[in-house]
């Protein structure tokens, strides 16, 4: 089940991520308001792009979630694993997506702190570096 469902979630994800999908929704909606006059404008003519777009952003809602779930993971094990491998990385990181929020806000501002530390001591060259950076953007 595990497998099929995470095929599914993939598939209709690239699916629905392409413009296609995005021009043949937009279609749609044009044509359900083409309509209108036709069923002048009843409520049962509302109810359908009412229930349809609920429950289609009810089922997107938990195969985009699966997905970014995956992707993640995906992303976590690739980090841990250069983490693992260099060498001057420090592995104490490895994990870390398991903390609190609060917990992993204590070490980034720790790193932020650590960052300008050694910016000053290096003297004003990597400063300047972000300066530039900055300022191409």
């Amino acid at each position: 089940m595990d497998r099929i469902f995470t095929w599914f979630a993939g598939r209709m994800s690239a699916l629905v991520g392409q413009p296609f999908a995005f021009v043949a929704a937009f279609a749609l909606i044009v044509m359900w308001a083409a309509t209108g006059p036709l069923f002048d404008y009843s409520d049962t003519w509302q109810l359908v792009i009412n229930t349809t777009t609920t429950i289609v952003t009810f089922l997107m809602v938990f195969l985009i979630q699966n997905s970014q779930n995956r992707d993640a993971a995906a992303m976590q094990a690739k980090l841990d694993e250069l983490l693992r491998t260099v060498a001057t990385a420090r592995p104490q990181f490895i994990g870390i997506e398991h903390l609190t929020d609060h917990e992993i806000e204590r070490i980034r501002s720790a790193l932020e702190v650590e960052a300008r530390t050694r910016d000053s001591s290096e003297g004003p060259a990597a400063h300047e570096t972000l300066e530039r950076l900055l300022h191409r953007y």
